[in-house]
């Protein structure tokens, strides 16, 4: 569980590194440009990784459902709002606003699909998040 745990704060510090990253991208060209070369220096790396590894095409991708791939354009939506918003309220204010949407529609497909959880914990989770954006704004 701890490296579980670990492994999850690095992701979590990675993306907080590439929106800044694309944060400065996006003040020196704009959001859409610096989404575009995010996506697709990450689709060359990723695409050598799946060479060298394997397997980048599984058997039975073609018969998922349409919507599967809709992450795809959601991502690139994701970045260039990030790119944006990073350069006009900072890093600290963007990451805060993105985990309070991301734990509040978490929150709602969690209820919404019927997966078990203790509303109450995760009701103090949003709550003490949303405290957060609002001190960050009283500053």
């Amino acid at each position: 569980m701890i490296i579980t745990i670990l492994f999850a704060l690095a992701a979590g510090a990675l993306v907080s590194l590439s929106r800044q990253i694309n944060g400065r991208l996006a003040l020196a060209t704009s959001p859409l440009i610096a989404s575009f070369w995010n996506h697709l220096v990450g689709f060359a790396a990723l695409s050598l990784l799946g060479i060298i590894i394997g397997g980048l095409i599984p058997p039975g991708a073609a018969d998922a459902p349409w919507f599967a791939y809709l992450g795809g354009p959601l991502g690139v939506v994701f970045v260039a709002a990030g790119s944006w918003l990073i350069a006009r309220i900072g890093a600290a204010n963007t990451a805060l606003l993105v985990i309070s949407g991301q734990m509040v529609s978490g929150v709602a497909l969690d209820l919404l699909t019927g997966v078990p959880t203790t509303l109450w914990v995760v009701g103090l989770g949003v709550l003490l998040i949303m405290g957060g954006v609002l001190l960050m704004q009283r500053r």
